[in-house]
């Protein structure tokens, strides 16, 4: 599953506007089995020895050499079973490379290292650095450079059984109609880190539900999709606070666009706190409860 905002351009070309349709089940066969599947391939992803399950840690680096390693004095603190010193992250304007400690075998990106230069997830892929079940590496939000760790043998992870949902329910299958924004609108967008970013948004989708119209943002989400950041009067009692996330295809050459709220799932946000959500945008709050899609998970934490 994808879980990152696409920041790349999207010029949408639609063709025609029209009135927003009524919420209501579409015409279509086997919509349970098709949730059902996108369920179980979601189940599957959070399963991964990589994935959000195995987010253990998230430091930011300061100028300068910052150490890594059980150790708790370490800057980067990791699990116990890490070597007292794995290694220093030197960051020096805004450039990192990792230094082993002289009794630590590192492999970075698949090569046996004491010495390299790591690209953060700004790049095109983030430089991967490996030791036991441990894995680095680096992002960047506006500039602040972070080291993120993962463990594939994660306490949350090896407890995760299963999430909950609401009933699949047809009704919040519904049509919507984009209407683009020309040129595409850049809007900000809040994160869990009290941090805005703009990112460029090519539309709007518009849809009626119990007979009020109701407008959501969009974001490019790639590969032909629209990605949503949402929330709802759910939020907190029965959903994850912060939203959820929803993607959908992008409009047809008449402007229709389907979104399928059964398919509304939760932020990484809402399994570890080392994760860096995005949040809805003011204008994404809808003043109705969603019922559909993923419920808060069992063993959220408050963070």
């Amino acid at each position: 599953m994808r879980w990152s905002i696409v920041v790349a351009a999207l010029v949408a070309s639609i063709g025609l506007r029209g009135p927003a349709c009524s919420a209501g089940a579409l015409p279509g066969n086997n919509h349970d089995d098709e949730v059902e599947a996108w369920r179980q391939q979601r189940h599957e992803s959070l399963l991964k020895p990589d994935g959000w399950f195995s987010l253990v840690g998230l430091v930011w680096l300061s100028e300068g050499e910052n150490t890594c390693g059980s150790d708790p004095q370490s800057d980067v603190q990791l699990p116990s079973a890490a070597p007292g010193r794995l290694g220093v992250f030197r960051l020096v304007d805004g450039a990192v490379e990792i230094v082993a400690a002289s009794d630590v075998e590192l492999m970075v990106d698949g090569d046996r290292r004491r010495l390299a230069t790591l690209r953060t997830d700004a790049e095109t892929t983030p430089s991967l650095v490996e030791w036991g079940t441990l894995e680095l590496h680096l992002i960047d939000r506006g500039g602040k450079i972070g080291v993120r760790v993962k463990d594939s043998e994660s306490t949350a992870l090896r407890s995760y059984t299963h999430l909950e949902y609401y009933d699949i329910d047809p009704r919040w299958r519904t049509e919507a109609v984009f209407i683009p924004y020309d040129p595409p609108r850049m809007i900000p967008v809040p994160s869990v880190l009290g941090t805005f970013t703009h990112q460029p948004s090519p539309g709007v989708v518009e849809m009626r539900i119990a007979g009020r119209d109701h407008r959501l943002d969009v974001l490019p989400g790639g590969d032909g999709e629209y990605f949503i950041v949402f929330g709802d009067a759910t939020n907190g009692p029965e959903t994850y606070g912060g939203g959820r996330f929803l993607y959908a295809a992008e409009a047809d050459p008449s402007g229709r666009v389907v979104l399928d709220f059964n398919k509304a799932y939760n932020p990484p946000c809402a399994f570890t706190p080392y994760a860096t959500c995005p949040l809805p945008p003011l204008q994404n709050r809808l003043e109705l409860a969603v019922r559909a899609g993923e419920l808060k998970y069992a063993a959220e934490t408050a963070h």
